[in-house]
């Protein structure tokens, strides 16, 4: 029975109409359509062999290989929940992930052995079958021997499964998002991947994306595999390279890609020379999200890669989205765009509805309601009586419905009783003379509360000295910023602290404070 509205794009339906097509490409690698469902299919015989039922949670800890994106199409073909985990936690870390989503199975690259095996030895007790692919593993069974005993051929009972993706933890602990299962004798094309194909075009053998990011990431992951349900080729970096990124770009003319603005600002810091010899007229697409892109970063980005630049707004959670095109962003410079999925509302902190122009809580409504995994007290904190659920986002909207974020809820300031927003105050660090990069965060004070302090990455190309770049610091911060706003403290770093996927790390900038440092406080 299909529960499918429209076309249904699907992995099988490739690999049974076009088997030699390419699939995948990961550097040496290329795998075929007809070899990716093969894969998928075993694995999914190995969950089912050693007894993953529907509803049951698998882990898998792999890096950029394109074991990755079969192993997520097998948990889709048997039921289960999957969560991909960040190759960048540490043994602890991953041990929370493991017990918090009730994994009964978890895979993991021989090539990240010492981290493997240093997660198993956290759960000597965990209820847990352990497994191995690409090497053998101490304490860990061989995939390799499993696969080789099992069908490529699918099976008669294939109740959908789902994606469990955590999310990035930047302000406390990640905290799993979960969904129903959809009903066993459900057929079409998988929820991972029906909207991206209508929003953003993946779809069609002429389609080449690169993905630049890691796949234990729910973007990167899911576009990617909205890409093989499309029928397109998927370009996976195994980790990301300015350089490489352009020449990919070039050589495999790309029609797709995806980044974050920590990408866009290494992009632009090549030499003037390479940038300029950039050729790439089947580029038609380059897709960014994951965190804010400053006014003058995507300008430049345009002027340089011409009006393709797509900008969304989402997260883990999929409680809506917006978009907006290069020329929108043009005209309406610093927005996320319109909502394209679910309705959007700005509300008080007391739930009220706000008129256009004020600024409040960002929630959107008419999309499935998510949940914590068994955290209903976190969820109930990012839903109100009506259904609306937020990503814990501040902004407003503009007569024309153009959504501008302010920060997140969890980053604001509360200095002397005034909500101060540190995105706010970096955008005005980053027009300082000098100033590459920044960012800013709350720190205890005892006469106010909190104090912003701020971090800058001096400009490649700045020879100012420290105090001179500080003095200039403080004269434009004096002149554009009111006094509450305007840092206690700046500190002068080497390049902020980002998750894989660009997202800025406020809390490991505030072990970073050091008040004795030259400061324009």
């Amino acid at each position: 029975m299909s529960h499918d509205r429209g076309p249904m794009w699907d992995l099988r339906r490739h690999a049974a109409q076009h088997p030699d097509r390419t699939a995948i490409v990961c550097g040496g690698e290329r795998v075929s359509y007809g070899e990716l469902e093969a894969l998928s299919n075993r694995i999914a015989a190995v969950f089912r062999r050693l007894g993953m039922h529907r509803g049951d949670h698998v882990a898998s800890l792999i890096g950029n290989r394109p074991e990755a994106l079969a192993i997520a199409w097998a948990a889709w073909r048997c039921g289960v929940y999957l969560t991909q985990m960040s190759t960048a936690l540490t043994p602890t870390e991953l041990a929370y992930l493991v017990g918090d989503c009730d994994a009964r199975l978890v895979l993991a690259d021989a090539a990240l052995g010492d981290l493997a095996t240093a997660l198993q030895a956290g759960l000597p007790d965990a209820p847990v079958q352990w497994l191995s692919l690409r090497g053998p593993l101490p304490g860990h069974a061989a995939l390799e021997p499993l696969l080789a005993q099992s069908s490529p051929s699918p099976v008669a009972d294939e109740p959908p499964g789902a994606l469990m993706m955590y999310t990035s933890g930047t302000t406390g602990a990640p905290k799993g998002v979960i969904r129903p299962l959809l009903p066993a004798d459900w057929r079409g094309t998988p929820p991972f991947a029906a909207d991206l194909i209508q929003l953003f075009g993946v779809a069609g053998d002429d389609v080449r994306y690169l993905s630049t990011a890691p796949l234990y990431h729910a973007a990167p992951l899911r576009f990617a595999l909205a890409v093989t349900a499309g029928g397109g080729t998927v370009h996976v970096m195994e980790r990301f390279d300015a350089d490489q990124a352009l020449r990919l770009i070039e050589e495999q003319t790309i029609t797709h890609s995806q980044w974050v603005p920590a990408m866009f600002q290494r992009l632009l810091a090549l030499p003037a020379d390479r940038r300029a010899a950039l050729r790439a007229p089947a580029h038609r697409c380059a897709i960014h999200g994951a965190a804010p892109c400053p006014v003058p970063l995507k300008q430049a980005m345009i002027e340089w890669w011409g009006p393709i630049l797509v900008e969304y707004y989402s997260g883990s959670e999929g409680v809506g989205l917006t978009l907006i095109a290069a020329a929108e962003a043009l005209d309406h410079p610093g927005s996320v765009g319109r909502a394209r999925k679910g309705a959007l509302h700005i509300v008080d902190d007391e739930g009220i509805e706000l008129p256009t122009g004020r600024t409040g809580l960002v929630y959107f409504s008419g999309v499935p309601p998510f949940a914590y995994h068994k955290a209903p007290e976190k969820t109930a904190a990012r839903t109100l009586a009506q259904g609306w659920q937020t990503f814990g986002d501040i902004g407003h909207l503009d007569a024309e419905g153009y959504l501008y974020l302010t920060d997140r809820q969890d980053d604001m300031i509360i200095s002397g009783g005034v909500n101060l927003y540190p995105q706010e105050i970096e955008a005005v660090l980053r027009a300082a003379p000098g100033v590459w990069d920044c960012a800013v965060v709350g720190v205890p004070d005892e006469r106010f509360g909190e104090r912003p302090v701020a971090f800058i990455v001096p400009h490649r190309s700045s020879d100012a000295a420290l105090p001179e770049l500080l003095a200039a610091v403080s004269q434009h911060c004096d002149r554009h910023l009111g006094r509450f706003k305007r840092p206690a403290h700046v500190q002068v770093i080497d390049s902020l602290p980002r998750s894989p996927t660009g997202k800025l790390l406020r809390r490991s900038l505030r072990k970073l404070v050091n008040p004795t440092q030259e400061s324009v406080s």
